[in-house]
């Protein structure tokens, strides 16, 4: 048997060792230097300051990725790549190199057809991912990687920061559920061929939409021109949310939450300490920031904005658009991970 005080020393020590070990940050591996959201998220973790959004996380290696079909990934992958090198972050040549170094996993690449298949690799390591915006670059690819989730059995999450402004995330909370009668967003709305063309930008003013409204959008409408986009939707509740995308004159982000007793317009885009302190829990508290049902439901509304578009402006059911991309994606996951 062990002396009094050398079993005291020993427990001291146990108590030590295991604070030290929790304290330790959690390894974060970045996939795709070809958004300033690189640079900017890894400044924000990495900054050593116990009040910081990402104190308990660390931006450890990052694998650059790129598109070369596409020029703002292209154009732009070098120049991140060195601003992380210049912040100590190693720099590695693949995914399956980053991987046994990290913890969990920021999905960054601009271009969201590459994310399936990055996501892929790090669900089947069962790293916990957040998926920057957009989670694909449509909706197949958007169901194909939650249903590889679930096979594998592995946490996961995307937002556009705009969701977690205080002035536009306090709609979420308790004392504003059942008292919100419509609302009004607006966001730049740049199209790129390569994406539905909402899931491009417009994914911040739709996600804003959504943090005010929640789900249960059953069918859009939407109306376009060179220059904008109007998305009508329709709420199974009765409720009417839209969603203004802006390509010409001024510009920026905004809502308008229409209550029972008052109407409120002062939401504005409050940057990205917000949702880098929901990466910090997610990771590190196992909290879901916001459900994948929700996000994939976001998903939904942009795919049925796209036919309504591709139909002349008429009217699209969500359960529609969801049945018809579900078993392409069904088909997908089937070549992705055979029975």
């Amino acid at each position: 048997m062990l002396p009094t005080h050398t079993f005291w020393i020993s427990a001291l020590w146990l108590a030590v060792s295991f604070e030290l070990y929790a304290a330790e940050p959690i390894k974060v591996g970045m996939i795709g230097l070809d958004t300033s959201h690189a640079p900017a998220f890894s400044k924000l973790i990495n900054t050593n300051n116990p009040d910081n959004p990402g104190f308990h996380m660390r931006v450890v290696a990052a694998f650059p990725g790129g598109s070369e079909d596409l020029p703002t990934s292209r154009d732009r992958v070098v120049g991140f790549t060195e601003q992380l090198k210049g912040m100590g972050i190693e720099i590695v040549d693949s995914i399956d190199t980053l991987l046994p170094k990290v913890d969990a996993v920021l999905l960054m690449s601009v271009d969201g057809r590459k994310h399936l298949e990055q996501a892929t690799a790090v669900l089947r390591a069962g790293k916990p991912v957040f998926i920057d915006k957009p989670l694909a670059a449509n909706l197949t690819d958007a169901i194909a990687i939650k249903l590889l989730g679930e096979k594998f059995g592995c946490r996961w999450f995307s937002s556009s920061s705009l969701r977690f402004s205080p002035s536009i995330f306090r709609y979420c909370a308790t004392e504003y559920q059942g008292k919100i009668e419509g609302a009004v967003a607006w966001s730049p709305c740049a199209l790129d061929p390569t994406h539905m063309d909402l899931s491009w930008y417009g994914i911040h003013g739709v996600e804003t939409l959504y943090t005010a409204m929640g789900m249960g959008c059953h069918r859009v409408t939407r109306i376009t021109s060179d220059g904008t986009d109007v998305v009508v939707g329709s709420w199974k509740d009765g409720r009417i949310g839209t969603f203004r995308g802006i390509r010409t004159g001024a510009s920026g982000y905004g809502l308008v939450v229409f209550g029972e007793k008052a109407i409120e317009l002062d939401a504005k885009y409050e940057g990205y300490q917000p949702l880098v302190a929901q990466i910090d829990r997610f990771f590190h508290e196992k909290s879901q920031p916001v459900s994948n049902e929700e996000t994939l439901e976001i998903m939904t509304f942009m795919q049925a904005a796209q036919e309504s578009k591709d139909r002349g402006g008429l009217p699209v059911d969500l359960s529609e658009i969801w049945k018809l991309h579900l078993d392409a994606a069904q088909k997908i996951v089937a070549r992705i991970e055979p029975k």
